[in-house]
């Protein structure tokens, strides 16, 4: 792993900023910038912005010094780069927009609003409004391979955006009260065997293991395990996020129990349930997979 800074030039608070980076690991950056006295509130999703009267304390403390130009290069090539649009005003304003063309009435915006309201709570890091947009973006890419039939677009989507409005952190509780939430918020605004089955779906989260018949929970579940089958880069923020979620949990008690979930998963004939998912995610997950499991029983 590698630190690094660009020149000081970004204007800003009456004076001007430079970007910290990592080539990559997020939880590494933030050890850095723990260690040289940089504080949590100057990390913006993928950088910190350091004054420029730190700059050389910084290269002093090992950051090497790279061109503006360059450290972008490295951070887009390393995976942990946070595109704009990934940004969480930018993901509000094209997820409401998503949310519109589901359902376009004066009611269903105010459960849109109130939904991503939710997703948006402060204590979320990795169950963010970046992750429902992801799974919406993976249901997208499994329909155009074929993979849902038209008269489940609705209520997929619609579960995608339930499956986790409800987090606590409590695994199997959580999609059981995201389920109620559903049947509760849509009731009215959608006919009831259709609220039904976004239920349905939501509370498959909790365990991804459609029946092979299913394939509408075989695409959500697909998508929800999207993640996992990402650049190793990019695996490595989503398990950083993840951390941050359980931040209440000891770490020993953590290690263990992410290491048992990986194991379960790893034992299944496969992952993913639609052939577009396997042929898109399957390998790289299981190598995602294998390497953290690995990394925990080794601590």
């Amino acid at each position: 792993m590698t630190i690094y800074i660009d020149p000081p030039v970004w204007p800003a608070h009456g004076t001007v900023f430079a970007h910290l980076i990592s080539d990559s690991s997020l939880e590494e950056l933030h050890t850095f910038a723990a260690r040289t006295g940089i504080r949590r509130q100057a990390f913006d999703e993928d950088h910190y912005d350091v004054p420029e009267h730190r700059h050389r304390d910084l290269i002093a403390a090992g950051a090497t010094p790279v061109s503006g130009t360059e450290l972008a290069k490295i951070l887009a090539s390393c995976g942990l780069r946070v595109r704009s649009v990934e940004r969480p005003t930018k993901v509000r304003a094209r997820l409401l927009r998503a949310w519109e063309r589901l359902l376009d009435t004066s009611d269903a915006a105010v459960l849109g609003e109130e939904l991503l309201d939710r997703w948006a709570e402060p204590h979320r890091h990795y169950h963010s409004p970046a992750h429902l947009a992801a799974v919406l973006n993976a249901v997208g890419v499994l329909e155009r391979a074929g993979e849902l039939p038209a008269e489940w677009r609705r209520p997929v989507r619609l579960a995608a955006w339930f499956h986790d409005a409800v987090y606590a952190g409590a695994a199997g509780q959580d999609e059981e009260d995201s389920a109620r939430l559903a049947e509760e918020r849509l009731a009215g605004l959608l006919p009831a065997e259709e609220v039904t089955e976004v239920a349905r779906l939501v509370r498959l989260t909790a365990t991804h293991d459609p029946d092979p018949a299913d394939a509408a929970g075989a695409v959500l579940v697909d998508a929800d395990l999207e993640v996992l089958g990402r650049a190793p880069a990019a695996y490595r923020r989503y398990t950083a996020q993840v951390r941050r979620d359980f931040d209440h949990v000891p770490e020993p008690l953590f290690r263990e129990g992410r290491a048992r979930v990986l194991a379960t998963l790893l034992e299944r004939p496969r992952l993913f349930h639609t052939p577009a998912g396997q042929q898109l995610w399957e390998s790289a997950a299981r190598a995602n997979l294998t390497a953290e499991l690995a990394e925990l029983r080794s601590a």
